[in-house]
């Protein structure tokens, strides 16, 4: 067996042999302590790529749900309006039928009575009208005919897409009418009781005749028709957008579970590597210092 005093070719090895697995260690090391199995580029391209372009659109998935839930609010605000608003009307029709029983027995007191009744309810339409907003949005008394895009959902290739709202027959119903404005449906005057509008409505004025009266009727409840129409509209919207919150609630967990296939790492496996390592790097110091010890022995034949 020959030595080489110059060229220790068993403990270039044997060093060689440390080096890698101290790059190996050092590589599940990182895994348990960032919880990645490909942290960047140079761990892996494609599938570092492939996770950075769903993450990228997890992200705007996120901007997507909060939007929907901006949604959900306004919508929630409208239905919660125009249910009022049809509870308001719905008085507004008992208190008429009640006038024209008052108006055919003459009695002008209860009439009056009957009146400041009709007066509050006008004063509560017109203050849903003008209140039922969010961020500043109303459509309850925006231009009649309207529509409206609500953010749906956002593709990184297709792009963003939207829930398309007509808000027609919503905006019809108060329009300007706090602002005094004679138009929307509560705010026109009536086709069968063309004197004033839902709003304006007076039992007590002069000439009114119960069959006046029951005109008025015949408006109002034209009017709720409308109405209901009007919110069964937005409860359909609502269904479409809690329709969609839970679709793109389900497409980001399934992106991110998508992301943690590609890119975390499996714990249980990084640290039984980790021991299996640490015990061949103990084994490769141990070869390491038998390959240098041939040095040794040489130089003990010369008595050092």
């Amino acid at each position: 067996m020959s030595s080489d005093l110059l060229t220790n070719t068993s403990a270039m090895t044997a060093l060689l042999a440390l080096n890698q697995t101290q790059q190996t260690l050092n590589t599940y090391e990182n895994q348990v302590s960032t919880g990645l199995a490909i942290s960047g580029a140079k761990d892996n391209a494609a599938y570092w790529s492939i996770a950075t372009t769903m993450n990228t659109q997890v992200g705007a998935l996120g901007a997507v749900s909060s939007s929907l839930s901006e949604s959900a609010s306004m919508l929630s605000t409208m239905t919660a309006a125009l249910n009022q608003t049809i509870s308001i009307v719905d008085n507004l029709q008992n208190d008429l039928l009640t006038a024209q029983d008052l108006v055919a027995k003459g009695d002008t007191t209860d009439l009056a009575k009957t009146q400041d009744d009709i007066a509050q309810q006008q004063q509560l339409l017109l203050s849903i009208g003008s209140s039922s907003n969010v961020n500043g949005v109303n459509f309850l008394e925006a231009t009649a005919g309207a529509t409206v895009q609500l953010l749906s959902s956002y593709d990184t290739k297709a792009g963003a897409s939207f829930i398309t709202i007509d808000t027609g027959t919503t905006t019809a119903l108060f329009n300007t009418a706090s602002t005094g404005a004679t138009t929307g449906i509560l705010g026109a005057k009536g086709a069968a009781y063309t004197a004033s509008s839902i709003l304006t409505l007076d039992v007590t004025a002069a000439g009114v005749t119960s069959g006046d009266i029951g005109n008025m009727l015949t408006d109002v409840q034209t009017a709720l028709s409308k109405i209901t129409a009007a919110a069964s509209n937005v409860g359909a919207d609502q269904n479409n957008v809690t329709a969609q919150q839970t679709f793109i609630s389900n497409l980001t967990d399934s992106l991110s579970a998508a992301v943690g296939s590609l890119v975390d790492a499996d714990m249980n496996q990084a640290s039984t590597k980790i021991s299996a390592l640490q015990v061949q790097q103990q084994l490769g110091v141990q070869a390491l210092a038998i390959a240098n010890s041939n040095t040794q022995l040489i130089l003990k034949l010369f008595g050092q």
